[in-house]
């Protein structure tokens, strides 16, 4: 190592060229970097999704989830099993466990499904995948003056014209049902013509087919033997005969049926500012790029636009923009950061010195973006925060190396060996402390849940810019700084650098030497002022003057309101609901475009209307102007505005208006049990305790009513003549749910082709009454006279948390600086046991944001403290010192208290961002840390006694240590500044650092002196109590070498050290809302 340094020295082309290598290298690799809105995960959960037309949900739980959840324990891998049974349909849900090969875990579910021995008649088979992980690019809607149909064939157009453009591969469409063919049988008509339904549907599957039946070899060549009668539309269906009467006359379908062409009866429709719209959604894989895809879309949508005159396609939301005005936000506030830094170095040090210290930035980054290509990460929302934290932090070492070969030059030491002499020294301290931040952002990797898995990426563009920046603060800057101008004899300081050298002077000799004389006379005292200030913090905390959260409430471009009419409701009556709050937001609109921007802009683009995919369900989606253009107008705001305008809508079962998160609700509890007279019991007293609660609104359950169901029961007098219920609710199915007798291909679209009563053969209890029920020797009579009917409520969706019924309850916070930690504490540690002391046989599961939160915790009380012992060991070994590490790592529970002080003064909650802040402080003060003790060391080793060693090396290290502190806040200045909505998300990572470092510089320069004496005195003693007599203070410091080592002063300082860890490692989990107590 120090001949590499010296050779970069006094060969400075060495170090130009590995920089202008790294500088072209990180070019290559930015240019060919891909870009995604979050970093490529991949996917852990499988589906298994079945189809049983006409079952109801309690028949879709018996007949086929039950069986699979049932097979599916004891398939390894598996972290949860979760299900819904629906009106047709079941779906379950598995989440493999992280560690586990998604693929091996696949293989063994799609095993477990295949050795059911049987499913029931008429299911069509399960299919098993493994979600594929696709992320949002962009949304258009295409509407016009036309009818549904051509809006389809425009939406049908476009998906095929945007499919063959190279980069896109995944175009959905939505605004549509299914389209089908409806073969309504007039019962009148069947009675005429003396056919029974059966009959009739048979007709149909045998007269419209194309096959092949098979091949005549003729001598000279062979001729394929094909039947092709088929139609593929309604009127090519209406001449199929279904029955030759005795006199020879055909009886074709048309006599006997209305054959149309129609949308299936699943309510899939969107209107876009009242004008019914198809939606093209364009979404990326993994291995393509949004920032080309949108360009792309949007250059697609331009020409579309052009070449139309009946329909409009029209941007409804661009998934690009959030990354762009990330990319942008990095690029200004770098930039400023840059400058900044440059400045304040410039003040205190020397321009020059300061460029070749500032360049660190772009050479760092020039190497992370190409490892980055080569590890297939994505340029993303968090990649990008990760630059942001990371800026701040880049240009430290290289003030340390830097400002210690600038004061031997000072000091009269020739140039180049002040630059080796100066980098050699401190090389140490530089490599731990980056090794210590490396070792602290590598923890991400190793967190569970969706945290582990996106900001894995974070840690990894951290790591990587940091050893870049290590690399060049070792063999790049020193020869820059040798061969500087800045160290040439005739080099004057100007008139501003001599004023900021007095300034600093006298902030040091005036201001903080008196203080650094109290703190090593009275060290006691100094520890007693800083507990008591990280006690006020934690009591601040804990008593709700700071609050926590694990994901804050961020507003958004986007409104969503969910709208939930009781079963049954009609589609029409679902959309009146959904027109009113629609018209709400329209008007919301009106007032504040004239209110809040006098008419420049409208704060809502567009209007989403969908009903589906049931009649009693639908959702208005709002679409906002981006945040920073309306500044203080939050998403919040508009929404309470809509709120109030809606007013009540006493109707619904479910109304919430929100904005989704990646994690979930904030509160989200789950019920489980197999007692459901018990679990709908517990869901009730439940959900009045949440609606009791102020902070709480929109709170809902999942356990809402299902339709209305007529139930038949055959009478005693159907059963001595023979017929069973089997029989007679076949032909009721038959006739009211219809059957599927073909499915055509017509060009993308798959058509079934259903026979069934007509609709105004359907609509009436009266009707089901008198519908005549064949038996086997062909009687036929009216249903009422063979079956009793009987209404009854029945179920909408049956879901299963882990073999389980589950019953889920859900609530938004009513005000953004509510502390969702808080109000989990009072969930899970007195309202449900409370509830649930009154229901032994149901359980709770936490959900939502609580749950990504718990595992958060659980893989955290094991991550964190194997960091703290590797940093711990890390600076152990440099130091050869278990009493300096202890007192290094003892500052961070008092660094913490700035971060609570500068979380209460800045009104924001404690949450997962602010937690990466914290990573990055604890990283700086170590850093601080090391650089005082390494000069500290080498003073005693000079003959400096204890004390005065320790006021040197403070006084000597005061300048960068202030300056590390001044540029990493420089850097996330315009940060904290910023006001732009993307700057919400980064926020408390700034402040977290910024306002902890106030504190962590004070720390570093007065606190770990005090300890630093105090550890010496009480080494002192006990020394004194062994031997019998007082050795030299300065003897028992590890900087001298020779003195034996007593095990039981090690131990007992391996004691303190474990319990000191302990209270780090609480406090921390406190301090970010992850430990739950």
């Amino acid at each position: 190592m120090h001949a590499l340094v010296r050779f970069f020295i006094r060969y400075p082309i060495a170090g130009d060229l590995l920089m202008v290598l790294f500088l072209l290298a990180g070019a290559f690799g930015l240019t060919n970097l891909k870009s995604t809105f979050f970093p490529e995960v991949e996917s852990r959960i499988i589906t298994i999704q079945t189809i049983y037309p006409g079952a109801s949900p309690e028949e879709i739980e018996e007949g086929i989830i039950l069986k699979i959840e049932e097979n599916l324990k004891g398939v390894s891998g598996v972290e949860r099993v979760s299900s819904v049974s629906t009106e047709n349909s079941g779906v379950i849900t598995v989440e493999a466990l992280q560690g586990y090969d998604p693929e091996k875990v696949l293989d063994d579910v799609r095993n477990a499904v295949d050795r059911i021995p049987s499913f029931p008649v008429g299911m069509e088979p399960p299919v098993v995948f493994r979600q594929e992980n696709l992320g949002f690019a962009i949304s258009f809607a295409i509407s016009g003056d036309v009818d549904l149909r051509t809006l389809k064939q425009f939406g049908r157009q476009a998906e095929s014209e945007l499919l063959a453009i190279d980069g896109i591969s995944k175009v959905t469409l939505n605004g549509f049902p299914d389209e089908e063919i409806e073969i309504a049988f007039r019962e009148k008509d069947l009675l005429a013509y003396e056919l029974t339904f059966s009959e009739a549907e048979q007709a149909v599957r045998g007269n419209n087919l194309e096959l092949t039946g098979g091949t005549l070899k003729g001598q000279r060549e062979e001729l394929l033997i094909r039947a092709r009668d088929k139609g593929y539309y309604a009127d090519e269906l209406r001449d199929i005969p279904v029955k030759v009467t005795a006199d020879g006359n055909i009886i074709r379908l048309y006599q006997v049926a209305d054959i149309q062409d129609k949308w299936s009866d699943s309510p899939d429709r969107s209107w876009i500012n009242d004008k019914p719209s198809v939606v093209v959604t364009v979404s990326n894989t993994l291995e393509e790029d949004i920032l080309d895809i949108t360009e792309k879309v949007r250059d697609y949508i331009q020409s579309f636009n052009d070449q139309q005159s009946l329909v409009r396609a029209d941007i409804i939301r661009d998934g690009s923009v959030v990354l762009q005005q990330r990319i942008e936000l990095l690029a200004n506030n770098g930039m400023i950061g840059f400058v900044l830094v440059l400045v304040f170095l410039s003040m205190f040090l020397n321009w020059r010195l300061a460029f070749w210290v500032a360049l660190s930035i772009p050479i760092s980054f020039a190497g992370m973006f190409l490892v980055a290509y080569l590890m297939d990460i994505t340029i993303n929302v968090i990649s990008l925060f990760g630059m942001i934290v990371v800026v701040g932090i880049l240009v430290d070492d290289g003030i340390v190396i830097a400002e210690n070969i600038y004061q031997l030059y000072e000091r009269g030491v020739p140039r180049y060996k002040a630059a080796i002499e100066g980098s050699l020294r401190v090389i140490p301290a530089v490599f731990t402390s980056v090794l210590t931040t490396i070792i602290a952002f590598s923890s991400f990797a190793f967190l569970d849940g969706r945290i582990g898995d996106i900001f894995t990426v974070l840690g990894v563009v951290v790591v990587l810019s940091l050893f870049f920046s290590l690399v060049e603060g070792i063999f790049i800057l020193p020869g820059h700084v040798a061969h500087s101008a800045a160290l040439r004899p005739h080099q004057t300081k100007n008139g501003i650098q001599r004023l900021f050298e007095r300034l600093m002077l006298f902030m040091r000799n005036k201001l903080y030497a008196p203080v650094l004389r109290f703190s090593l006379r009275y060290p006691g005292s100094t520890l007693i002022f800083f507990t008591v200030l990280v006690l006020l913090t934690v009591g601040m905390i804990r008593g709700g003057f700071v609050k926590t959260t694990f994901f804050p409430v961020i507003p958004r471009d986007n409104i969503s309101v969910t709208l939930k009419m009781p079963a049954g409701t009609r589609e029409q009556i679902t959309r009146d609901v959904l027109l009113r709050i629609q018209q709400a937001a329209e008007k919301v609109n009106d007032q504040f475009t004239e209110s809040y921007f006098q008419g420049a802009y409208s704060p809502i683009n567009h209007i989403e209307l969908k009903v589906g995919p049931t009649t009693y369900e639908g959702s208005v989606d709002i679409s906002l102007l981006d945040g920073e253009t309306r500044d203080s107008l939050t998403a919040t705001v508009i929404t309470n505005a809509i709120r109030e305008m809606v007013g009540d809508i006493p109707e619904a079962e479910v109304l919430t208006y929100g904005q989704p998160t990646p994690f979930g609700k904030p509160i989200s509890v789950s019920l489980l049990g197999n007692d459901y007279a018990s679990l709908g019991a517990a869901v009730s007293d439940l959900q009045r305790e949440l609606e009791s609660l102020a902070e709480l609104r929109d709170v809902t359950n999942n356990n809402q009513e299902g339709l209305k169901e007529i139930h038949v029961t055959l009478k005693e007098k159907a059963k001595g003549m023979g017929l069973n219920l089997r029989d007679v609710i076949a032909q009721v199915r038959q006739g009211y749910f219809g059957a599927e007798v073909q499915r055509l291909q017509r060009g993308e679209d798959e058509v079934r082709v259903w026979v069934r009563y007509g609709e105004s053969d359907r609509d009436d209890l009266t009707q089901l009454e008198d519908m005549r029920i064949r038996f086997p020797d062909g009687r036929a009579f009216p249903l009422k006279e063979i079956v009793d009917l009987d209404i009854k409520r029945g179920t909408i969706a049956i879901y299963h948390l882990d073999g389980q019924r589950e019953i889920k309850l859900e609530a938004d916070v009513a005000q953004d600086n509510v502390s969702v930690t808080d109000l989990n504490e009072t969930l899970r540690s007195t309202i449900v046991p409370q509830v649930l002391a009154n229901y032994p046989t149901v359980t709770a599961s936490f959900e939502g944001q609580n749950r990504e939160q718990m595992k958060t915790a659980r893989s955290a009380k094991v991550v964190l403290p194997v960091m703290l012992l590797l940093m711990f060991f890390t600076v152990a070994v440099t130091f050869r010192s278990i009493g300096q590490t202890l007192a290094v790592f003892s500052l961070i529970p008092f660094g913490l208290a700035g971060v609570g002080l500068g979380h209460w003064v800045m009104d924001l909650p404690i949450s997962l961002f602010s937690f990466l802040g914290i990573l990055a402080l604890v990283g700086i003060q170590v850093n601080d840390g090391l650089v005082l003790i390494t000069t500290y060391n080498d003073l005693i080793r000079k003959g400096n006694r204890v004390m005065r060693a320790l006021y040197e090396a403070a006084l000597s290290r005061f300048r960068p240590i202030l300056l590390t502190s001044l540029t990493t806040v420089a850097g996330l200045g315009p940060l904290l500044l910023e006001k732009s909505f993307q700057a919400k998300f980064l926020i408390p990572m700034a402040v977290s650092v910024a306002f902890g470092l106030v504190l962590v510089t004070f720390l570093t320069l007065t606190l770990l002196p005090a300890l630093l004496m105090m550890i010496n005195r009480v080494k002192l003693w006990a020394v004194t109590q062994w031997e019998g007599e007082r050795p030299d203070p300065r003897s028992i410091e590890p900087a001298i070498e020779g003195r034996s080592t007593y095990i039981w002063l090690w131990l007992f300082f391996a004691i303190i050290t474990v319990a000191l860890f302990m209270a780090m490692i609480v406090l921390t989990m406190r301090l970010v809302g992850v430990l739950i107590s």
